[in-house]
């Protein structure tokens, strides 16, 4: 009998400390991540001069790697490409390098024009910085004496084939 009145008893207690704690508040939390596929670059290249030949050879390009770039995707099948703005003078080529990034192919040295070219192929999800931009300039003699000009390269991350 005692035993079935101490049995009464905490089970008692129990519901009533179950129902005065049973008080509850719920929240529906709405999430979403949006498609993300940002680049930086770390400032411009320094000037390309063309200056030296050796005799009997077109003149020695000239070429700058001071450059770097700085990618995050979240998406996959993305590319980089680049153009430039304008095209170049007759007699000179701009060439641009791109380091891919880890997973990613570089199509290696790309000559620029005012039309997109792939420079970097089967970029998929990714956070990488400090990947390298060679630039390289190249003339032929025709090109004769080229005054201190600009282009402006465009880098673009697009949707991949």
């Amino acid at each position: 009998m005692r035993l079935s009145v101490i049995a009464v008893g905490l089970t008692s207690a129990l519901l009533w400390s179950h129902a005065v704690g049973a008080q509850s508040a719920t929240q529906v939390v709405t999430f979403s991540v949006s498609a993300i596929s940002v680049m930086s670059v770390s400032g411009n290249p320094a000037a390309l001069n063309i200056t030296t030949a050796t005799p009997g050879s077109a003149p020695t390009p000239a070429t700058d790697a001071s450059t770097s770039y700085a990618l995050t995707t979240n998406e996959t099948n993305k590319k980089i490409v680049a153009n430039i703005d304008a095209n170049m003078p007759s007699g000179l080529t701009l060439q641009v390098n791109l380091q891919a990034p880890t997973g990613a192919t570089s199509a290696g040295t790309v000559t620029l024009t005012t039309t997109a070219a792939d420079v970097v192929n089967n970029v998929n999800t990714v956070a990488q910085s400090g990947r390298t931009i060679t630039y390289t300039l190249s003339a032929t003699t025709a090109a004769g004496v080229v005054s201190s000009s600009t282009r402006t390269v465009t880098l673009t991350v697009v949707a991949g084939p």
